[in-house]
């Protein structure tokens, strides 16, 4: 047995009594086959729709690669190449069950009914199967595969698999949909159910089906290189190293370290969380084993990051109770009356880290060179741009997903406008982080920003934060574009 596999075994064994769910045995009739859909949930493991499909007949598996659709989206080079090595990943090991994986290119989404309808035909498929997604133009993709399946008589089956609430079903009690996060995780916390958390059965091997499986094809040429490959090893092997990893040795200290990035104190979970290459559910079942199955009691430390898992969920709620926010429109619906600056050059020392702000830019030196940043970097960035310059969110918004690794509509969407005070739980209008303050307390000794702006290592540890000019005389680093003061104020008159 694998480490990996042991350790997945220790969590759906843990003495919390949430089990894995297994498959229903088998009948005497014929069993019929059964297509599943993968999108971003690219594993075997604690797969919803995949368990569901096994337990209904042999498995088809069936990926369709729509590049240009999500280029339209945002995502850029480093996501994709994630995508395509978590798709190779997730086709070896679905080898070993003897599923077949077909691989299909589509233009746009709205091509996926007649191709998916037409694989099913063809291999004379009972039922399709797929885990949903929330953002709006893939809810419509997703409708519009199962009114299509409907109209042929074949049936489709979603599941809500990377959520444990569906929305709709965790609500205020006016009925409305939470827009404010603590309430949403008490209720959160209230309802969940040990079936909610149970982890899903992985399919046994299953006979050979005649059906080989594609070949998958190299990414098209993209408009830049993504990121080396060793940084981020994709496939669900390497999310559950990182997850035993993470609770062995800095789960119980991410309550003190999550918020210094010079530590390696988080996660660095979300890009396999972003494409299911692990579950919340095996995240949170294995704090359940490390906590004496409590997640909102217990290790602070635990609980703390548990948070995190819930805020990730509560996002996907909004972007189905609040369709704005797929629409590049603000969640409150009067700070469409912002008078956003043009400020192209502004916003340009912004992408390429020469704002003369060194926790600033060597946070974007980090995203641009590493395809991910960290989490407290991601809030302090975002509020400079949308309130020190007063650049619209939207355009920060779009860089981060065409170089982020993690990028999830969702997620990144909700962050953006929790810092430009538009969104939901937003920093009130009149918080404007003081960079230099964020720095010199989340970096107290300047180690993060000499690693990426090394132009700046030779200075006294306290210089780093905000260098004085007379430092500078022989080191080419730009100075403040911006006063703090000035840029506070004008942004509070905004």
């Amino acid at each position: 047995m694998t480490g990996k596999h042991a350790f997945i075994l220790a969590v759906r064994l843990c003495a919390t009594g949430h089990f894995f769910v297994p498959q229903e045995p088998m009948t005497g009739e014929p069993m019929k086959r059964q297509l599943i859909w993968l999108r971003s949930d690219l594993r075997i493991d604690d797969n919803s729709a995949l368990a569901a499909a096994a337990v209904k007949g042999p498995v088809i598996a069936v990926f369709l690669r729509s590049i240009p659709q999500w280029q339209a989206h945002g995502h850029g080079a480093n996501k994709l190449d994630f995508w395509a090595r978590g798709v190779a990943a997730v086709k070896t090991a679905l080898n070993g069950l003897n599923i077949p994986l077909l691989h299909r290119d589509i233009e746009r989404y709205d091509q996926a009914p007649e191709v998916l309808l037409e694989i099913a035909l063809e291999y004379d498929v009972e039922q399709l199967h797929f885990n949903h997604e929330y953002a709006l133009n893939e809810r419509h993709r997703d409708q519009a595969v199962q009114d299509a399946f409907k109209q042929a008589g074949i049936t489709a089956h979603g599941y809500h698999d990377a959520i444990a609430f569906a929305p709709g079903s965790l609500l205020t009690g006016k009925g409305d949909y939470y827009g404010v996060f603590t309430p949403f995780s008490k209720a959160w916390h209230k309802q969940v159910s040990a079936d909610q958390l149970a982890l899903r059965a992985t399919p046994q091997v299953q006979a050979a089906l005649d059906i080989q499986s594609d070949l998958l094809p190299e990414l098209p040429k993209l408009d830049s290189s993504p990121i080396d490959g060793q940084l981020w090893p994709a496939g669900e092997n390497a999310a559950a190293d990182n997850l035993a990893r993470f609770l062995r040795f800095r789960g119980r200290h991410y309550n003190a370290q999550r918020d210094l990035p010079k530590v390696r104190g988080t996660s660095e979970l979300s890009p396999y969380l972003a494409l299911g290459m692990i579950s919340h559910r095996q995240c949170l079942q294995a704090v359940m084993s490390e906590n004496g199955g409590h997640l909102a009691d217990g290790d602070i430390g635990l609980t703390t990051w548990v948070n995190e898992l819930v805020w990730r969920e509560f996002y996907q709620h909004v972007a189905v109770g609040f369709p704005q926010v797929c629409r590049y429109q603000p969640f409150q619906e009067h700070t469409k009356q912002l008078a956003w600056r043009d400020d192209d050059e502004g916003f340009q020392a912004w992408c390429e880290g020469r704002t003369g702000y060194p926790i600033v830019d060597a946070a974007m030196r980090q995203l641009v060179n590493t395809g991910w940043m960290h989490n407290r970097l991601r809030m302090i960035t975002a509020m400079f741009l949308s309130k020190h310059l007063l650049i619209d969110w939207r355009r920060g918004e779009a860089f981060f997903m065409r170089h982020l690794i993690d990028g999830e509509f969702c997620a990144n969407n909700g962050g953006w406008q929790w810092a430009a005070s538009t969104g939901t739980d937003a920093a009130p209008y009149f918080r404007i982080f003081n960079p230099t303050t964020q720095s010199t307390r989340f970096d107290a000794d300047g180690e993060f920003i000499a690693h990426w702006l090394p132009e700046l290592a030779k200075l006294p540890a306290k210089a780093r934060h905000a260098p004085p000019q007379d430092l500078l005389s022989d080191v080419e680093y730009p100075a403040p574009i911006v006063d703090h003061k000035a840029a506070r104020q004008r942004a509070l008159e905004a």
